[in-house]
């Protein structure tokens, strides 16, 4: 009856720019005997809800007939919609059901369909399409040897690169995070040809500045470089040297809370400047709330370490945000933007000036939120947020694909993991799916071939995880494995984020079993090699840097879809059964190139666990099978 997913039910589909003309259109049963159907609007921000005639259009075949009308969303916002129909049974509500599609409710109670409408000339960077990206913690990338100036004596360095990091509780039962293995940023200078050859466009760093922990999100000094990774002149020559080889810089902000020990909150009495916790004439003071000073105040999830800030503060508000702050200093001292930690703590107040301030230093800084959910209709803490509308985040963390992929490999049916796929794509305005960070692991996520193919963790303990390794079967699974993910990463909209040493095989489970030291020496050629296929994948075709999406297939392990624009049209193939299994190719694909896998006619074969990529090129240029 519906499909808002079919241009030939709603036109356009997807998200769309405030002031377009929306045309819908349902086709009913005849037998039904229709004498009147609605289109039913409801404005979220308002929740007002508007009502529209649709309006007989003709017969849609022997048994069916059309109705349709317009609906132009004025304001930027969500809405969400149904329809009603007055039958001779009385009013029937055509409701969503899973696909996007319609079906009549008689309990009057199916979902709502929901409309993103984003603001009027919303636009996104245009240098990440395409691309790639590659996290990096810093500790645990590359150590250079290069003396440090200014380092704390109370950090603890590894000597052996390959130890395991320290997990257990000190003698007061508390897990610091004060081992460090000497990862820096001439380390990282030092391997960009290695990131370059892996196709890398964008290194997203874990943060960099000043705290008193090896995974610095308990900032010291937003100011300053950690001395245990360098020097400003550091970051300005990462910067440079990034560049020329046509690599960006996106940095981690961590502005919901700061480190108590910090120049800021001052617990320790670290530093020379009269903190929050010293007195309370403190120029910090205002930036934080205190239930009873100086003891007793609000901190992040209850850790007393990470005291909370007050982000709409004007004292702090300005520190971040305001011409010459900390937003604005590390882009003009090389960096490509920012990605926002718990992006859903910060208000909205603050996520609009700081995506004002970031532009303004560099109308092509990118402004990335760490988002788990659907960042299109997430409420957090009772409010709606709209960082896709414009004006706020260009891109998320796309913790939906990362589901929809590992999900697919582990179980989850093919048609559940297209739908996920498709919710995004549905839900998202398309200039940001294009710059979409697609990971399947993360520094706060077990390793992605631990979750493919190792032991489940089961909620058990941090000695267990220690202890826990992969047998060699496992492995070897996890590898297959590994690579229809990299695939699904490298080839879904928008753009892959490889999390280091995911590329060289790279296991363990929480925190901190999943950052231990890149096996410099040690990788797995036959994954890294792939990664490298992959890359180059990307950068030999157009059609992954905006093509549209299509999906083909899923169903009984298979899943297929096609990526298509001007130039060329690419089909992806991928078996998650351990057991061969064929795909007949649409239409014209005889003649298709193989990229990856086997085609025999017009039927992919997929081998146990095994993968197909197929071109058609689009401009007049002659297929070959390869």
């Amino acid at each position: 009856m519906f499909n808002a997913r079919d241009p030939m039910y709603r036109d356009p589909v997807g998200a769309v720019e405030e002031g377009t003309p929306v045309h819908f259109k349902i086709r009913i049963p005849r037998d039904l005997k229709c004498s009147a159907a609605r289109l039913c609007v409801i404005n979220d921000s308002t929740k007002q809800t508007e009502i529209l005639e649709l309006f007989w259009c003709g017969m849609a075949g022997e048994f069916d007939e059309w109705w349709e009308c317009h609906f132009i969303p004025e304001q930027f916002g969500l809405y969400f919609y149904y329809f009603e129909i007055k039958t001779y049974r009385g009013i029937r509500r055509i409701g969503r059901q899973r696909g996007s599609v319609g079906a009549i409710d008689n309990a009057g109670d199916k979902g709502s369909w929901q409309l993103t409408v984003y603001r009027k000339g919303f636009t996104t960077p245009d240098w990440l399409a395409g691309g790639i990206m590659y996290q990096i913690f810093p500790d645990r990338f590359f150590n250079s040897k290069t003396k440090k100036e200014n380092v704390p004596a109370d950090r603890h360095y590894h000597q052996n690169w390959d130890d395991e990091p320290q997990w257990r509780p000190d003698e007061n039962g508390e897990v610091t995070n004060s081992d460090y293995f000497g990862g820096d940023l001439k380390g990282i200078e030092k391997k960009l040809p290695y990131l370059k050859k892996l196709g890398v466009t964008c290194i997203y760093l874990n943060p960099i500045f000043e705290a008193h922990s090896n995974h610095r999100y308990n900032t010291a000094d937003y100011s300053k470089i950690d001395p245990s990774l360098g020097t400003e002149k550091d970051f300005k020559s990462l910067c440079s040297k990034a560049k020329k080889l046509g690599i960006r810089i996106l940095l981690d902000g961590v502005f919901s809370h700061t480190g108590s020990d910090s120049i800021y909150f001052n617990q320790k009495g670290r530093y020379d400047s009269v903190g929050a916790f010293q007195s309370q004439s403190s120029p910090y003071y205002p930036w934080y709330s205190f239930h009873q000073w100086p003891d007793i105040y609000e901190s992040w999830w209850g850790f007393n370490t990470l005291p909370n800030v007050k982000e709409t503060n004007p004292s702090y508000d300005q520190y971040i945000n305001g011409d010459g702050g900390i937003v604005q200093k590390w882009l003009a001292l090389g960096a490509s933007g920012w990605r926002l930690d718990v992006a859903d703590e910060l208000p909205d107040a603050f996520i609009d000036n700081l995506s004002a301030s970031a532009k303004r230093q560099k109308d092509d800084a990118l402004v990335l939120g760490e988002v788990w959910e659907d960042a299109s209709n997430k409420t957090a803490y009772g409010v709606r947020r709209r960082y896709l509308l414009g004006g706020q985040l260009d891109s998320v963390m796309n913790y939906p694909f990362r589901d929809a992929i590992l999900g697919f490999l582990t179980g989850m049916e093919a048609e559940d993991a297209m739908e996920i796929i498709l919710s995004v794509l549905e839900n998202y305005p398309p200039q940001v799916v294009r710059l979409l960070m697609n990971h399947i692991g993360t520094h706060d996520t077990e390793r992605a071939i631990t979750v493919l193919a190792g032991e489940p963790m089961r909620n058990r303990g941090r000695e267990w995880q220690s202890e826990a390794r992969m047998t060699k079967e496992q492995w070897k699974l996890g590898f297959k494995k590994m690579r229809l993910a990299s695939l699904m990463q490298y080839t879904l909209p928008g753009v892959p984020c490889i999390y280091y040493g995911d590329e060289a095989g790279v296991e363990g489970y929480k925190d901190p079993f999943n950052r231990t030291g890149y096996p410099w020496g040690k990788e797995n050629k036959e994954l890294l090699n792939w990664y490298e296929k992959l890359g180059a994948l990307r950068s030999d075709h157009p059609v992954f840097r905006e093509g549209e999406f299509h999906p083909v297939a899923a169903g009984n392990g298979l899943l297929s879809y096609l990526r298509r624009c001007d130039e060329e049209e690419l089909l992806v193939a991928l078996n998650s059964w351990n057991q061969e299994q064929t795909l007949e190719l649409p239409e014209g694909y005889q003649s298709a190139q193989t990229l990856l896998g086997k085609a025999v006619g017009g039927t992919a074969i997929l081998e146990p666990y095994g993968c197909g990529v197929f071109c058609l090129r689009r401009n007049g240029e002659e297929n070959e099978k390869k």
